[in-house]
């Protein structure tokens, strides 16, 4: 970027003046100064739903994004990059507005959780870029992140489809609603496409951060046989894979696996040489914060714009790290899937409707 403002500041100066190569010297020091005071007084923010930013899914993924995008330019935590946790709904506002107040740039809300106050607090503040991610806020001075959920989810249902022995797998989803419904929908269209005598159990937490409450749940499902649990709920995702751990604790032999979700959840599985984790629903939220904050720094932000992240972006996909576990069968049927959607193929239900009409047309 440095190298194009150089390139684009010299052409002006020979076009104007006809100048020594002395003076187009010390015009480039000077635009180089400029371009790097620019970065030093950028600040980039972030406000998490009650997950937290250690949940190890959702808000850790933003949080990575954009710390990778402060190693880019010289930038870290309380300097020019930072974040603010929320306890319960009611932080949503306070935070939103405390980084607004301290003259942060650019102010990311982490969750479609957050739509209602990002919309409200842009609203008092157009010289403040904002960001949601995971919904639609309107306004010139707001980007919204959305993501292909239903894509991913259907990929990892093909990989629980081959993987249960018990032919009964599970879903835990975290707080009810139209977004998760795009995980939900998604991964049991991709189960059935497999194999439709599958049976998929569902059980929502109402919460992104009861770890207890997710651990109760994947208890009760792997009690009644479910072999196999994708969660999409956040921080009582970490519940899951407690309970999927505390039973191969007991018994070695016990046949039980967790799907994971936003990031690569590998690690959440390990226990001794064994790891839990079949695979993820890589949702790249880090991407998506680091893409969007080098564009406002480089004054060119998405203000009133609604960007879509699915397979065909990267912006969804399953991870590959358990290569004993997620063997080169399933990664061939995944992929062999995966470009039946991108290639029209097969479309992909997002809602309760569509999945219903999809698993009719098997």
């Amino acid at each position: 970027m440095v190298g194009l403002v150089l390139g684009a500041c010299g052409t002006d100066e020979e076009d104007t003046t006809e100048g020594t190569e002395d003076t187009t010297d010390t015009t480039d020091t000077e635009e180089g100064t400029d371009t790097e005071t620019e970065a030093a007084d950028f600040k980039a923010g972030m406000v998490t739903d009650i997950g937290g930013v250690d949940d190890k899914s959702f808000n850790q993924s933003a949080w990575e994004g954009l710390v990778a995008f402060g190693e880019d330019n010289g930038l870290s935590k309380g300097s020019g990059i930072d974040y603010v946790q929320s306890a319960n709904d009611a932080d949503y506002l306070p935070n939103l507005n405390r980084l607004v107040q301290q003259d942060y740039n650019l102010v990311f809300g982490i969750g479609y959780l957050l739509a209602e106050a990002v919309s409200e607090v842009a609203g008092q503040n157009p010289d403040t870029n904002f960001a949601i991610v995971d919904s639609v806020v309107e306004g010139d001075n707001v980007a919204s992140i959305t993501f292909q959920e239903h894509q991913g989810s259907f990929l990892v249902g093909v990989a629980a489809a081959l993987k249960t022995e018990s032919n009964k797998v599970g879903f835990v989803g975290g707080v009810e609603g139209d977004l998760i419904k795009k995980f939900e929908a998604g991964f049991e269209a991709g189960v059935k496409s497999v194999d439709p005598s599958i049976e998929v159990v569902s059980q929502y937490a109402d919460s992104f951060g009861a770890p207890d409450k997710g651990k109760a749940i994947a208890a009760s499902m792997y009690n009644s046989g479910v072999d196999v649990i994708y969660h999409a709920s956040g921080g009582t995702g970490n519940g899951v894979f407690a309970q999927a751990k505390d039973i191969k604790n007991a018994d070695p032999d016990a046949y039980v696996w967790v799907i994971g979700v936003d990031r690569d959840q590998h690690e959440e599985g390990v226990i001794g040489d064994t790891n839990v984790t079949l695979t993820s629903m890589v949702k790249r939220v880090d991407i998506a914060v680091q893409s969007v904050s080098q564009q406002a720094l480089d004054g060119e932000f998405p203000g009133g714009e609604v960007l879509a992240f699915g397979i065909a972006e990267d912006g969804v996909g399953v991870a590959q790290t358990n290569e004993e576990a997620y063997t080169a069968e399933i990664n061939d049927a995944v992929e062999e899937w995966k470009q039946k959607i991108l290639g029209g193929e097969v479309e992909v239900p997002a809602t309760d409707d569509e999945l219903a009409a999809y698993l009719e047309s098997l």
